[in-house]
């Protein structure tokens, strides 16, 4: 599990595709790789370079490459690199006022090549939000950087079309995030990298937006959720005229929390897009002509048998007659596959979990995808989704006249979804004895509009009645043990589960990653992307301060019983790490036992290997000392506090 290699963004460069890989072992650093048209795989950048962006705190979209130059945000400094072919470096950028002050990201290069237009973040003026805006950046190394947007609190994918006269982009203002209302402009984009005559596309009726890209010089294809679902779009750039193409209940897009997603590609007449259907991925081809929605093919890229079918998909990008995609499954970790409608062939395939951990098939458990009732309304009686994994260990089962733990994951966001792949941390647990439920609870992704705001204004109510309502429907149908009932889960998922404990009975431990402890808090500090994020999910602040205190889980240490462990990176500026402690100090003063363990080189998430397992292994002693049994594995020591 340590090393585990994440697969990120592809891009097809001619014949050679480059993709990113974020590495645990090498630190978590993010590393792009070239595979050239004979196969030859290598690093394309040094070893001692991260490629990555601070834009937004999560960053993504840090490197694009043409012509076999490529050119990334170096993590040290925040800076824009060109890399030649010929192992030329040029600093693009210049060298800002405050350390990291000036950051870019989901940039492309002009027709022509002289310009790469992006999304830079400008941290220089210390006393306020930082400023972000659309700049034009010389690849000559100049370092003359032009600003073409600037107004909006946010911009995002910046696509210039094949003629390089326009220039498309997203934007949008507080308090909406990617994921609400934002809107879809176009400007005439001038040689000279100006922008003119910038005009809105759409009609303002509030829809979210998602990877605008140009079919022809007129032509653009975009992803907005105008009829409740994630559909892929036409427009035509000249009259703003949109026609829907996809239909059905399946979502192309995925929230942005990061740039540099990719959900679809256009392969000559045709597009290859992700979509998103009762909670997995499948691959779809969309044809020219016909009804509404076109001719939509499943194409298997990890083969057709049920354990290894593709359940996740990630990246795409246009390559030959069809599309290079990052596609995982329940028992395989993410592989880079190459496909058109004949077959598919693996450019970088996952670990051989067998040979290289000894981890045989039989060991990886396949979930069941449930729905159960909930919600307190018991006339507005609704629905929620997880996915259930059994204990599954060849070797071992418990005794027959005990049910098995349960461990409730909550993701993070709280705008996100469970993860559709092979998880080896879910297969810690249910190697160990325990079951999982993934839960995606009202809020979610992939199941449309309506239940993506489903959560706002109800955050730490509506989500902490879904995983309660998860764990008492597997109860109650008598598949895990109602005393033996866990929760974990970090960010946003680490407040559910600090809710969940604090306003409710149903579970005995719970394991909270850089956990938002006190809403007031987050709200007075955090980064400029979620600024007002809770203004949707929790009411406008500080109008509604009271809502906030009430929902605190810090405010009410008279209401902690439950034994609780807490993880948190000491610099992590998304949930600072003052969070963490005040959450220990109101354990300690109520005497509720907890453990604090605190990761000094890590942020919000943890990327080190070490930390990885460290953090893990954590869990697993305080959840076996809270549910009394003695694990078989050979676990560091854990302070408890009580």
């Amino acid at each position: 599990m340590a090393g585990a290699v994440s697969l990120g963004e592809v891009v097809v460069d001619g014949a050679e595709v480059w993709w990113a890989e974020s590495r645990p072992d090498e630190g978590g650093r993010t590393v792009v790789v070239r595979r050239t048209a004979d196969g030859e795989v290598a690093d394309a950048v040094p070893a001692e370079e991260d490629v990555r962006t601070g834009v937004h705190e999560y960053g993504g979209g840090a490197w694009w490459v043409v012509d076999g130059v490529l050119v990334y945000t170096r993590r040290s400094d925040e800076r824009l690199v060109r890399r030649d072919p010929d192992g030329a470096v040029t600093v693009l950028t210049p060298e800002p006022l405050v350390t990291r002050g000036l950051r870019y990201a989901d940039g492309r290069t002009t027709p022509d090549e002289r310009w790469f237009v992006c999304v830079r973040e400008d941290h220089g003026d210390s006393a306020g939000e930082p400023v972000n805006e659309l700049v034009a950046v010389p690849m000559d190394g100049s370092q003359e950087v032009r600003v073409l947007v600037s107004g909006p609190d946010f911009v995002a994918s910046p696509r210039i079309s094949p003629d390089g006269r326009y220039l498309t982009w997203i934007q949008w203002n507080h308090p909406d995030l990617p994921w609400d209302d934002t809107q879809l402009w176009v400007g005439d984009l001038t040689p000279s990298a100006k922008v003119a005559r910038s005009r809105r596309l759409d009609d303002g009726r509030g829809e979210s937006f998602f990877q605008p890209e140009w079919i022809d010089d007129n032509t653009l294809l975009v992803v907005t959720d105008r009829d409740d679902w994630w559909h892929l779009h036409r427009v035509d750039v000249g009259s703003a005229t949109f026609t829907q193409l996809t239909v059905g209940q399946y979502e192309v897009a995925t929230p942005q929390w990061v740039f540099g997603l990719s959900r679809y590609a256009i392969v000559g007449d045709e597009v290859w897009f992700a979509r998103r259907e009762a909670g997995v991925d499948r691959l779809g081809v969309l044809s020219p002509g016909g009804e509404l929605g076109g001719s939509v093919l499943d194409v298997e890229p990890l083969g057709n048998e049920s354990a290894t079918r593709a359940t996740s998909i990630g990246s795409l990008a246009a390559f030959a007659d069809g599309v290079v995609v990052v596609a995982a499954s329940w028992t395989t970790e993410s592989a880079l596959v190459a496909l058109d409608t004949n077959g598919s062939a693996v450019l970088r395939a996952p670990r051989d979990l067998a040979d290289d951990m000894g981890i045989a098939p039989d060991w990886l458990p396949v979930p069941e995808a449930i729905e159960f009732g909930t919600g307190s309304d018991l006339a507005r009686q609704e629905s929620a989704h997880a996915f259930f994994y059994p204990p599954t260990n060849p070797d071992n089962r418990g005794p027959d006249s005990e049910l098995p733990p349960l461990v409730i994951l909550v993701h993070g966001g709280p705008t996100g979804s469970v993860r559709t792949q092979l998880q080896l941390a879910v297969a810690y647990w249910t190697s160990r004895g325990f079951a999982v439920a993934d839960v995606d609870y009202r809020g979610s992704t992939g199941y449309g509009r309506s239940y993506r705001h489903r959560l706002r204004g109800g955050w730490g109510v509506i989500d902490v009645e879904d995983c309660v309502a998860a764990a008492r429907h597997l109860a109650a149908s008598g598949r895990v043990d109602r005393d033996r009932l866990a929760i974990r889960g970090g960010s946003a998922g680490g407040f559910t589960v600090l809710a969940a404990l604090a306003f409710h009975d149903v579970f005995s431990a719970g394991a909270s990653r850089y956990g938002v402890a006190d809403l007031v808090a987050l709200a007075a500090d955090t980064h400029k992307f979620e600024a007002r994020y809770l203004d949707r999910l929790v009411g406008e602040w500080p109008v509604e301060e009271a809502t906030y205190r009430e929902r605190s889980p810090i405010h009410h240490a008279d209401r902690l019983s439950t034994p609780m462990l807490l993880l948190q990176g000491s610099e992590d500026r998304v949930v600072p790490p003052a969070q963490a402690h005040a959450m220990a100090a109101a354990l300690r003063q109520s005497g509720v036992p907890f453990a604090l363990v605190e990761f000094e080189d890590e942020g919000h998430g943890f990327r080190k290997a070490d930390n990885v397992v460290r953090a893990l292994e954590a869990e697993l002693t305080f959840f076996a000392r809270c549910f009394d049994f003695e694990p078989a594995d050979d676990l560091p020591p854990l302070e408890i506090q009580a």
